[in-house]
């Protein structure tokens, strides 16, 4: 737990959550997401498990599990509900709010923290196996633990990496970075420098969501953004720390040119042509993204996935947001929805999870497993940043949905465009990020 973390979220109560947020409506939550709340007359319970697995071979994996779960489990039986990311904080709001919750919860843990306040998500201290709480570092839990309780199980994690093109680094006698031996910050600027010409940007900033990749990176340099007080409450600060990585990104746009403006308002997907043909030499991606480089990729690309730039002493911390299994606090049958995340979190069975969907699992035994140590792929790369994952620093703050897409989205595409300068950046995140966050700690 967090120093100075509040105590008993649930104390709060269920109606504050709605302080500031924006309900959307009850239509808007997807059918069939309630469950059964007695025992079926042959004594078997049916328990919703809505997922938010989005590529095809994750959504083929969750599935297949449930299906062996149900074989083997005929008194326990999972209906799998299949959501989206899209929306899905305001869709869980209402559908919290109706009584109509699934009642076993898939999300990110960075979307936690009102939920959990708000007394929506059953607090999991004792209740998890002993071999799954073993399982999972202590650091990963930190990123589901508000207040006294644990409320989300994070088993996949993802590194933010660089997606570089192999041909053009060794073309320009470059220094290929390593787990071991980081680029520093200032070693990153050079490299984008020395890749950058005839017709090519040296990097390509996909920044359509700005502020997780900016903040997760910037834990590598210090930064913190969310300071917690004495008193219990969040205030945004963003100091000397928290400046380094936006201003490497807003120079590289701006100043050095060696970035390209038009990617700023991309997702990650859309940078991937200009990757393939070459106008990009490197693109920061989530760890993810390597499946669609593999599907995508024309015959013969060279290509090759990099650590991040490391801060001050080789710092490779990165802030990261695991997805989670949560349950709903009104599920009756919570020691059945238990049963049935130990089962889906089993070591194998985390793996198979992990493959799905490209990324790292959390458990210990899972990512020691031959099949994500490969270098293929880039596997073995990201299994070495995994212990330098941390929680994110927005993880435990109420509100933070709000100052991330009112206030600091904004201010954050405009800083990088160059439209506002440093001074005006600090000014929006810290003065109006505050009058955000103060709504939410009365």
């Amino acid at each position: 737990m967090a120093p100075g973390a509040p105590r008993g979220p649930r104390a709060l109560g269920r109606r504050s959550l709605l302080a500031g947020a924006l309900a959307v409506p009850v239509a808007a939550v997807l059918p069939g997401c309630s469950s059964p709340r007695r025992r079926a007359a042959d004594g078997s319970v049916t328990l919703r498990f809505q997922s938010l697995a989005w590529q095809q071979e994750s959504i083929a994996v969750n599935k297949r599990l449930v299906n062996e779960w149900n074989a083997a489990h005929p008194k326990i039986r999972i209906e799998y509900v299949q959501g989206a990311w899209d929306g899905v904080h305001d869709q869980l709001l209402t559908s919290f709010e109706g009584g109509e919750a699934p009642d076993i919860i898939h999300d990110a843990s960075d979307d936690l923290a009102d939920f959990a306040y708000g007394g929506f998500l059953a607090d999991l201290s004792g209740l998890l196996p002993r071999r799954l709480k073993a399982d999972i570092p202590d650091h990963s839990w930190q990123t589901t633990t508000f207040g006294d309780g644990v409320f989300g199980v994070p088993f996949l994690q993802e590194p933010r990496v660089i997606m570089a093109n192999r041909t053009l680094l060794e073309r320009a006698g470059v220094r290929p970075p390593t787990a071991e031996a980081p680029w520093s910050w200032a070693e990153f600027e050079a490299v984008a420098e020395r890749l950058t010409g005839d017709g090519r940007y040296g990097v390509a900033w996909p920044l359509k969501e700005p502020v997780s990749a900016t903040l997760n990176l910037s834990l590598s340099t210090g930064g913190q953004v969310f300071h917690r007080g004495t008193d219990g409450k969040v205030e945004v600060r963003f100091d000397a720390p928290d400046q380094r990585v936006p201003q490497v990104i807003h120079d590289q746009v701006n100043t050095a040119r060696t970035a390209a403006r038009s990617t700023l308002g991309m997702g990650g997907s859309d940078t991937l042509p200009g990757f393939f043909g070459g106008r990009y030499a490197m693109v920061p991606l989530g760890f993810s993204f390597r499946q669609q480089i593999v599907q995508q990729a024309p015959e013969g690309f060279a290509w090759t996935v990099l650590p991040a730039p490391a801060g001050p002493g080789r710092d490779q911390r990165q802030g990261v947001s695991p997805q989670t299994l949560s349950i709903a606090e009104d599920c009756p049958f919570k020691e059945e929805a238990v049963a049935f995340l130990d089962f889906l979190l089993r070591p194998r069975n985390m793996v198979r999870l992990a493959l799905g969907d490209w990324m790292l699992p959390t458990g210990r035994a899972a990512l020691a497993d031959p099949p994500l140590r490969t270098k293929r792929h880039g596997w073995a790369t990201g299994t070495a940043l995994a212990r330098h994952l941390r929680s994110a620093p927005a993880q435990s703050v109420r509100g933070y949905p709000e100052w991330k897409d009112k206030i600091a989205t904004p201010a954050f595409q405009e800083y990088y465009s160059g439209a506002i300068g440093g001074g005006a950046l600090r000014r929006k995140l810290v003065r109006d990020g505050n009058l955000v966050l103060a709504r939410y700690q009365r």
